[in-house]
């Protein structure tokens, strides 16, 4: 291995700190250049992670409409070729993973909340009891907002009695997703339209759940495209394996840090930088 892989941004400040600072100081023990990769370059391409025998086998065909569906970050981009996005839409407040922890904890079911909920949703066959309201759900544009969303379930609750919710608790956890899940839904088939795509890439912790996985088979389906996911789930958290997939396609490009002195975190990194 020729050089050192590490996360630069976006992300919390003192975790960025010590990965670079450690990053800096293996690169110069053991004199190894550093690749700074983007923590959400590195979702995208998490979807084509193999093992170690090269499987599963995937010819990449650019360009791909990405998807990345976290708990901090939810954004639709194009991606042209190899480290080449332009960004299409991004939520303007909450990421969906976000929205959905936030509604676990108005429920009482504790952090992280998007896989209980999940579990709950699924009891009851993923059915949207409430249709809670969903803010730009209509506008021609691919930006997405989840706060609407969040604030109508938090009035919603606070109207109902305690043993009433309790009462209600699988159908309301099951709503709540629906919508959030939605939104993304259909800013992507805008996304699909709009950029005549064959190739869609989804990744992030969200894209865990099964029931977003079969929303997005099925929208692929209809708009008879491809659609990739992170072969392995625990590639789709936070991991190593994807900032060393993006970092590879980079050190084939030559994208080393020039001087590792002057390498600083960004928190706010976007994928234009």
């Amino acid at each position: 291995i020729d050089y050192i892989a590490v996360t630069q941004g976006p992300g919390l400040a003192i975790a960025l700190e010590v990965g670079i600072r450690k990053a800096k100081e293996l690169a110069l023990q053991y004199k190894k250049k550093l690749i700074a990769v983007n923590h959400l370059e590195g979702h995208i391409y998490s979807v084509f992670a193999q093992n170690r025998v090269g499987n599963p086998k995937k010819a990449i065909e650019f360009p791909y409409l990405a998807v990345i569906v976290s708990g901090g970050h939810t954004e639709i981009v194009l991606l042209k070729n190899h480290l080449r996005y332009e960004i299409l839409g991004t939520t303007i407040d909450d990421a969906a993973g976000e929205a959905l922890d936030k509604a676990a904890k108005m429920l009482g079911l504790g952090y992280p909340g998007g896989p209980v909920i999940e579990r709950l949703a699924a009891e009851v066959k993923n059915i949207d009891t409430e249709h809670f309201p969903r803010p730009m759900l209509k506008d021609k544009i691919l930006d997405m907002s989840y706060s609407g969303l969040k604030t109508a379930f938090y009035y919603h609750l606070k109207k109902m009695a305690e043993m009433e919710k309790n009462k209600q608790l699988k159908t309301l956890a099951s709503s709540f997703q629906e919508d959030v899940f939605d939104v993304l839904i259909k800013k992507t088939q805008l996304a699909i339209s709009q950029n005549k795509v064959k190739h869609l890439v989804v990744g992030g912790g969200v894209i865990a759940n099964q029931r977003l996985r079969r929303l997005f088979r099925d929208l692929a389906k209809k708009n008879g495209i491809r659609v990739l996911f992170p072969p392995y789930k625990y590639l789709t958290g936070d991991n190593a394996a994807m900032i060393g997939i993006a970092a590879y396609y980079k050190a084939k490009n030559n994208l080393f840090v020039d001087n590792p002195d002057l390498l600083d975190r960004l928190p706010r990194m976007s994928l234009s930088e």
